[in-house]
């Protein structure tokens, strides 16, 4: 399967199993919107949880929903039960975001045997760039998972 390429329902199935057991995304209010073979897209409406005193959103929340989104990118294009962990993070700031719905836009750049690295952009409902974050994911092969 090529990235991009749409996901099998099996595999829908799977992400979607998976996605019920995440804590971010359950706590913060993150929604999967599309998914395909590394590729994630999550939304997130702006609540109160997620400002800080200035009553922007934080950028730890952006950071988060980044991460969450890459990697399930990284998740998406990974072997059938290998396990992905952030191995690093490189993330901009760009605008402050004080209301609406963010969504970050997570495409894998190369998927290799041990590792994944993804480009996020993290963007407000008018399409601002607010943050850009590069990220490197390690795979772990299901037969390391035992």
């Amino acid at each position: 399967m090529k990235p991009g390429e749409k996901l099998s329902k099996a595999a829908l199935a799977r992400a979607t199993e998976r996605l019920r057991h995440s804590n971010p995304i359950n706590h913060f209010g993150f929604v999967l919107e599309r998914a395909e073979r590394g590729h994630a897209v999550f939304r997130m409406p702006v609540l109160d949880l997620h400002k800080q005193i200035h009553r922007v959103v934080h950028g730890g929340v952006l950071a988060m929903l980044a991460d969450t989104a890459g990697g399930f990118a990284a998740f998406l294009a990974a072997p059938v039960g290998a396990r992905v962990v952030t191995l690093e993070m490189k993330i901009n700031f760009l605008e402050a975001v004080e209301h609406g719905v963010i969504k970050a836009d997570a495409r894998v750049l190369r998927q290799g045997r041990n590792t994944s690295v993804v480009d996020c952009d993290v963007r407000d409902e008018d399409q601002r760039l607010v943050s850009k974050a590069l990220m490197t994911f390690a795979i772990i092969s299901p037969k390391k998972n035992q």
